[in-house]
């Protein structure tokens, strides 16, 4: 099966970048799916819907004079308009080879919500809260009084 520009075929994710997935095809060929064309949802990256190896069906957009070939999987998505905003759907193949996208757990360095303790009382989750909220006021007015002279900086004459 040769690859022409509106054909779809089957390929596996050889790298990703932050700009979207190399695709290795048949015929020992390589194309790019750019980050755009990876979801009908906002990808902000890409490691979120693929990994390395992974089997997906793409459609081919074009081919360059230089042999470039641009591939989409978003195109080959089912659009189904009662889903909510936000959720990627399903792959429109049926071939149970190639997965559907789905992205993967958020990546959240920030820190455990020190107030949603499911354990505590909410009056401890409230105290908790308070002296969180002193200290970052103390903090802050610690920080900004020093920038605006106050506390002692005035000078006598």
């Amino acid at each position: 099966m040769s690859i022409e520009v509106g054909s779809v075929v089957e390929g596996v994710v050889t790298g990703i970048t932050n700009f979207g997935a190399f695709i290795e095809l048949p015929e020992g060929k390589n194309g790019l799916v750019h980050i755009s064309e990876v979801a009908d949802v906002y990808v902000k990256d890409v490691h979120d819907f693929l990994t390395e190896k992974d089997k997906v069906k793409v459609k081919v957009l074009t081919i360059d004079e230089k042999g470039k070939i641009a591939l989409s999987i978003k195109q080959l998505q089912e659009k189904k308009p009662e889903e909510h905003v936000g959720k990627p759907h399903a792959a429109a193949a049926s071939d149970s080879s190639a997965r559907p996208l789905r992205p993967r757990a958020p990546r959240d360095f920030r820190k455990p919500n020190r107030f949603n303790n499911s354990n505590a009382s909410f009056e401890d989750k409230l105290s908790r809260f308070l002296k969180d909220s002193d200290e970052r006021l103390t903090d802050l007015r610690r920080k900004t009084d020093s920038k605006r002279g106050g506390r002692g900086s005035r000078r006598s004459d």
